[in-house]
């Protein structure tokens, strides 16, 4: 890495070499760390430039790391020092974090001593600036960290740029004179060739001399006595010469003399006489090269543009086009090496026409194999799109085949979720060949795009490649078509499909729903007669009764209907199935079975609630009534004997079996009700009896007493009637205190 490579970054002053040294002479390298975000990616550029500058022997001592974090955020040092581990790992010794004085949380910090250790590979410490001389030295610190050590970091990085363009351009130079030097030795050998123009290096011999000569004299000036091993440990020189300078001196030196040495022999040798030789052979080479790929290379390519009609053709396409990628692959090898010779002969440096011409031979090797190369490629490519476009239309035609077969046979039908069953599987399969073409297409499409392309570059006009390439797109649009067609025959078939299967489901679902409406009128005529058993306590409430009993045969004529239109909907599919209707069995007879005797039961039901509605009626109005009529009670007592005997007699289904309202103790239940207002009816009756009795009683005393008087005034005398009335008094109010009493 070149210092002039990251020049704004290292005028930053990110990290720094000072110069000083630890106690075990281990080289100081300081990271000033700023309020303002750093960015750690030029922080990593500078600590790489600055590590590659130190021997080998210095980095085996260590490194000691101070990280200035005063002015920085803990987040940031933490970075910082995670980072060093992947930077340095094994040259750093010791880190130093100088903290501020009081600003870190302890409890944040204390992670890096004791869990991070073992992972990071060095020791890391946190201490404050005036507490650093306990592990380094004054005299090897800075004026930051309270030492007595001068750095200037501008000239530093001026004098380091000197030395680096030095280097670089005598190490340059050196190269190119040594290559020229060597192969003007091996020129002498050859005396008849004629010399050429000499190479002219890169720079300028002199000016890298000069410049070497004036960067030794400044090195040789800054170097301080006494220090020659860079012992910076001794107290009182204002300036401590770096290692990189203790070692930049001697390397500058030796560099001059060697240049200096080169530069002589360039300038004493003659030209290279064989430099013809070898262009000679260049050119033979290149030629048999370009003769080959232009000649059998061509007419293999051209020869082989099939791209097969099956996945198996590809297959053996592509290991025939292997065999023609090994040929060119031997002459490629040839034009790597040749192109190699080429390029170090261009290195030189030198303008003339032997570099012309190595230009010219580099070029049409260049352009003969990268466009053979581009073909080899584009076939390879055309052959692999064709496999995958004939594997995709054999995986499509076997899908095809499976579709059309589960089409072709016929179905037969076990229940509905067996039919949904099967539609579902259709409906996956066409889909599966719906995705499968959609990939065929695209594999098409590809396979077409790049046959297109790959005819663009052909090597020699000729009628027979066009054709046959005319013949391969072709085809490809043939199976493209065929296939589409394919398809859209089978869909075809599976819309009609889908339609037959979907009218079995719904026959089906007749034949369910019409198996269910059978098992609702069941479920209705055995809630009829097991609960509906209750003639209500009076009028109201049997009316009440009465109208819910309508409702709940009005629910069973609609449930009827909806079975009737059921088993209608199954005739009318079975006819478009033509297939034997299902409901013609024993469904719909159990329906109208099932029917018929709900209706018998609700209309015994309706008239047992009739018969209670006239009892309860004429017995409330007998009961509430002050005078009443015996042919009224007569006839309470007839409705009640009537539906008494209605009670205990069962329903009579059409085919003669017979079933009771309820348990026994249901029908006892009702009857003791009816039974308990014959009663009262009954108590009604005696009361009125009595009644008459009195009365009749009443009118015969009050008739003899009438006709004893008459004849009391015709014969006796009034003392002999006033004796017989007295005597005959006494029998006379007692037996009107008795009809009074009775009364």
């Amino acid at each position: 890495m070149e210092a002039n490579s990251i020049l704004p970054i290292l005028k930053k002053k990110l990290a720094f070499l000072s110069g000083g040294k630890d106690r075990r002479s281990g080289l100081i390298l300081s990271i000033p760390l700023n309020s303002d975000q750093t960015s750690m990616e030029e922080l990593s550029a500078s600590l790489d430039y600055l590590l590659s500058i130190p021997s080998e022997k210095c980095k085996t001592r260590g490194f000691t790391v101070i990280v200035d974090g005063r002015k920085s955020q803990w987040n940031t040092v933490k970075t910082v020092v995670l980072m060093l581990q992947n930077v340095i790992p094994a040259e750093v010794s010791l880190v130093c974090v100088v903290k501020p004085d009081e600003f870190w949380d302890k409890k944040v910090t204390h992670f890096c001593f004791w869990k991070e250790k073992d992972r990071l590979g060095f020791e890391v410490i946190l201490v404050s600036a005036n507490k650093l001389t306990r592990y380094i030295e004054p005299s090897q610190l800075t004026d930051d960290f309270g030492g007595s050590l001068d750095y200037d970091h501008s000239d530093w990085l001026s004098k380091r740029l000197v030395f680096e363009k030095f280097t670089k351009e005598s190490t340059s130079l050196l190269d190119e004179l040594s290559v020229i030097n060597d192969s003007e030795k091996s020129a002498l050998v050859d005396k008849d060739k004629s010399a050429d123009c000499a190479l002219l290096p890169s720079f300028d011999p002199e000016t890298v001399l000069q410049t070497g000569h004036e960067l030794l004299s400044e090195l040789q000036q800054r170097r301080f006595n006494g220090s020659e091993e860079g012992g910076g440990g001794q107290a009182g020189p204002t300036w401590c010469p770096m290692e990189e300078e203790l070692l930049a001196q001697p390397q500058v030196m030796k560099l001059l003399d060697s240049l200096r040495e080169q530069y002589t022999k360039y300038q004493e040798l003659c030209r290279q006489r064989n430099k013809r030789a070898q262009l000679d052979e260049i050119h033979t080479k290149v030629m048999q090269v370009v003769n080959w790929l232009q000649g059998p290379g061509s007419e293999l390519l051209k020869n082989h543009q099939a791209v097969g009609d099956s996945a198996r053709a590809a297959r053996a396409l592509q290991q025939k086009h292997e065999e023609i990628e090994s040929q060119h692959s031997e002459w490629f090898v040839v034009y790597v090496e040749l192109n190699q010779q080429i390029a170090a002969l261009l290195s030189a440096g030198e303008e003339d026409e032997g570099v012309t011409e190595l230009k010219v031979l580099q070029q049409q090797l260049s352009d003969v194999c990268y466009r053979h190369a581009s073909q080899l490629e584009s076939r390879q490519n055309v052959l692999q799109a064709a496999q995958v476009f004939h594997c995709t239309t054999q995986e499509l035609s076997q899908q095809l085949d499976g579709l059309l077969g589960m089409l072709c046979a016929d179905v037969s039908p076990a229940d509905g979720a067996s039919i949904q069953q099967n539609l579902k599987l259709l409906e996956e399969k066409l889909q599966t060949v719906e995705a499968g073409l959609t990939s065929l297409r695209q594999k098409g499409s590809l396979l077409l795009e790049q046959m297109c392309s790959n005819s663009s570059w052909s090597l020699e006009e000729s009628e027979s490649p066009a054709g046959e390439q005319q013949d391969n797109i072709q085809h490809i649009q043939a199976v493209m078509e065929e296939m589409e067609l394919r398809k859209q025959r089978c869909e075809d078939m599976v819309d009609v499909r889908r339609l037959k299967m979907l009218q079995m489901v719904q026959l089906f679902k007749c034949e369910e729903d019409a198996l269910q409406v059978i098992e609702w009128l069941s479920e209705l005529l055995d809630a009829l007669l097991k609960t509906h058993v209750r003639l209500g306590d009076d009028s109201l409430e049997t009316r009440t009764m009465l109208d819910k009993h309508k409702k709940f045969v009005d629910v069973g004529q609609s449930t009827y209907d909806y079975g009737r239109q059921l088993l209608q909907a199954t005739i009318v599919l079975c006819q478009s199935l033509r297939c034997t209707t299902r409901s013609s069995g024993d469904t719909l007879p159990r329906l109208n079975r099932m029917w018929k005797q709900l209706s018998v039961t609700a209309d015994e039901r309706q008239q047992r609630l009739e018969l209670a509605l006239n009892f309860h009626t004429v017995t409330e109005k007998v009961l509430q009534q002050e005078c009443v009529e015996m042919e009224c009670l007569d006839e309470v007592d007839a409705a009640g004997k009537t539906l008494l005997d209605r009670l205990g007699m069962p329903v009579i289904f059409p085919d003669g079996s017979e079933q009771f309202f309820g348990s026994p103790s249901d029908t006892a239940s009702a009857a003791e009700g009816v039974r308990e207002r014959l009663l009262l009816v009954e108590e009604r009756r005696l009361q009125l009896q009595e009644m008459k009795l009195h009365k009749k009683q009443e009118e015969e005393v009050l008739n003899g007493l009438e006709g004893r008087l008459d004849v009391i005034g015709e014969e006796p005398s009034e003392k002999e009637e006033q004796d017989e009335e007295e005597k005959e008094a006494e029998p006379q109010e007692d037996d009107l205190e008795r009809a009074t009493q009775d009364c």
